[in-house]
């Protein structure tokens, strides 16, 4: 599978957003990854629909928006109307039952939906929606903040889900170059990296060293 590079913009400078989601699609990203807080779920709290809609006039790049909120099913509507093209969703927030009717409803508009899981979360979770997702996004760290390390019981995880899922596998928190060579080889195809590509002198490298990993 094409191994595909996810920018987090939570690491990005938000006085000129414009210039950083500029340089990292020049940067060769794939796609931008978002994440949305509320302070419950999670304890910090970022952005909302208004500024996905703002991302969304800045580029073309495909817009994974990863809501880290309670009861996301309430507001999946507001983020896809903002201009979201991929929706993930946490397996600890949302039944099987409503994230498979979510489902129904963002593929027939043409949204993929993922699902994701805390690093304590075990894969038994989420096998009955496995079916009805596009990808599965593995947290390899606690969310809630940028520039956390890598958590590296997280691989076993990431092996056993590949063996019975031939979707895409996600990844996010503490990617590195490093860290990107052990996911690539558990079965990752999409790796979302936030300080270690905003934060680099040379995005392009960076992004290159992830991909390449």
């Amino acid at each position: 599978m094409k191994i595909k590079v996810a920018p987090s913009i939570l690491s990005a400078n938000f006085g000129c957003l414009d210039k950083e989601i500029k340089k990292a699609e020049l940067a060769g990203a794939d796609m931008l990854h978002i994440d949305v807080m509320d302070g419950h779920f999670v304890p910090n709290i970022t952005i909302g629909p208004v500024v996905v809609k703002y991302i969304r006039r800045l580029t073309k790049l495909p817009l994974d928006v990863h809501l880290m909120v309670d009861e996301p099913e309430k507001f999946i509507a507001e983020f896809v109307e903002a201009g979201s093209d991929m929706i993930t969703v946490h397996i600890e927030t949302i039944s099987s039952s409503k994230l498979k009717a979510q489902s129904s409803k963002l593929r027939k508009k043409g949204i993929k939906i993922g699902v994701s899981l805390n690093p304590d979360t075990p894969l038994s979770r989420i096998r009955a929606v496995l079916k009805h997702v596009d990808f599965v996004l593995i947290m390899s760290v606690f969310p809630g903040f940028s520039g956390q390390k890598f958590i590296p019981s997280v691989l076993p995880k990431i092996k056993k889900l590949r063996s019975i899922f031939s979707g895409d596998i996600s990844v996010d928190g503490g990617v590195n170059d490093k860290v990107a060579a052990k996911l690539i080889r558990a079965g990752v195809n999409i790796l979302a990296s936030g300080s270690y590509i905003f934060g680099a002198k040379d995005p392009k490298a960076a992004i290159k060293r992830i991909r390449n990993a």
